[in-house]
């Protein structure tokens, strides 16, 4: 193994558009390589390293799902239960039909559709559900009662049709919470973060853990005006093609001071999250079974109609798993990694790659909105595997 490719590689991210970024993998279940590169601050100096922390946005979906799967595994629900039967108000749902009508659905959602990303449901949240979880909540929007309230939104399509992002995992997490009864963090604590050793990993950012983070950037593009250019990207904007810009340290996709987000609340940092990506490449290590690892990473989209919004670019020749892109077409994605390699993406950069039939993972992240991920995601996968066979 020789990672000297890698290393270059996450230089040459920063020296073109990324502010900073670090890197852990694992083999065997032993870390083999970490980097890190740029800056956590650029602003006040401050290097990146696999100790800052991030906010991993839908990366956290893996961590989600893996739970969920726990759950599955003691017998507590079948993939094709109905979502109404641990939250009633998903019992009659509606179809917006984009023409001013709706219609009553023929089928319900399950939980599969939940895990696969089928149900529906849509990522938005300016719609009067979410004003009615404000008001009930008193602002608090707590994960279980913002979710029922979720339910009076109509969904997009007949559950089952086809793959739409959207807030599943979020109400997957809420089904955590009624099934486990608990609160969806705390569940993840005591059952995923405390197991591994993940004791930088939280959901919620108080100052102390505000004060630990990699300051978020937004990548804006040459063309678009701003009132916060950073000064080392704006004067290199011509060959960088745009600069960054701070963003602040809030995640919008936390809802409210208890809404524990499952499809993007996870603060941590890179040396943690491996952890996590690490047990998943090695059998489960104690938090799933190879067989349920295996489970998670088959293919569910098998129709042309299940696929048609699955058409990210750097998504080629993956399919969707039980909440993980899961690859199965080598000379479609153009990457030499194995199949049914999974992992996923967040908002700001964060990158999860798992691969079991090599004892292999790797997370990545950059803390920039706008991330670049149709560029450095299939690069990096293939950088990767370079490394292994030198």
């Amino acid at each position: 193994m020789d990672f000297s490719l890698l290393k270059d590689f996450m230089d040459s991210l920063t020296d073109w558009r990324i502010p900073g970024n670090a890197v852990s993998v694992h083999l065997d279940g032993k870390e083999v390589f970490s980097y890190s590169s740029g800056f956590a601050d650029v602003e006040k100096g401050i290097p990146m390293s696999t100790q800052k922390l991030v906010y991993i946005y839908s990366c956290s979906k893996v961590a989600t799902v893996t739970a969920g799967l726990q759950l599955y595994e003691k017998g507590l629900f079948l993939l094709d239960d109905p979502l109404y039967d641990f939250i009633p108000e998903y019992r009659d749902m509606y179809i917006n039909d984009n023409d001013g009508s709706f219609r009553k659905a023929k089928n319900p959602i399950t939980l599969r559709h939940l895990f696969t990303m089928t149900s529906g449901l849509t990522y938005n949240s300016d719609t009067p559900a979410f004003c009615e979880a404000y008001r009930k909540t008193n602002g608090r929007m707590n994960t279980l009662e913002t979710v029922k309230c979720l339910a009076k939104d109509p969904i997009s399509f007949e559950p089952g049709e086809r793959w739409q992002y959207s807030l599943s995992h979020d109400v997957l997490a809420a089904v955590i919470e009624v099934i486990s009864g608990k609160r969806f963090s705390e569940y993840m604590k005591e059952n995923i973060f405390e197991p591994l050793s993940m004791n930088s990993t939280y959901y919620h950012a108080d100052e102390s853990i505000k004060a630990e983070m990699a300051q978020q950037y937004h990548f804006r593009n040459s063309d678009e005006t701003s009132l916060a250019k950073l000064q080392s990207a704006d004067t290199k904007s011509n060959e960088k093609g745009g600069f960054a810009e701070v963003a602040g340290k809030e995640n919008h996709n936390i809802f409210g001071e208890e809404y524990d987000s499952g499809g993007a609340g996870i603060i941590t940092s890179v040396e943690d999250y491996s952890l996590l990506c690490s047990a998943l490449a090695n059998g489960g290590k104690g938090i799933l079974s190879k067989g349920t690892v295996d489970l998670l990473r088959t293919n569910q989209l098998t129709t042309p109609e299940l696929m048609k919004n699955f058409n990210w670019p750097q998504l080629k020749g993956y399919g969707y798993g039980l909440g993980v892109r899961t690859l199965t077409d080598k000379a479609k994605s153009g990457t030499t990694g194995s199949i049914g390699e999974f992992g996923w993406g967040g908002a700001a950069g964060a990158t999860v790659l798992v691969d079991p039939d090599r004892h292999l993972s790797l997370f990545y992240a950059h803390h920039m909105l706008n991330p670049q991920e149709s560029y450095y995601q299939p690069r990096l996968r293939n950088v990767l595997y370079a490394c292994l066979d030198r």
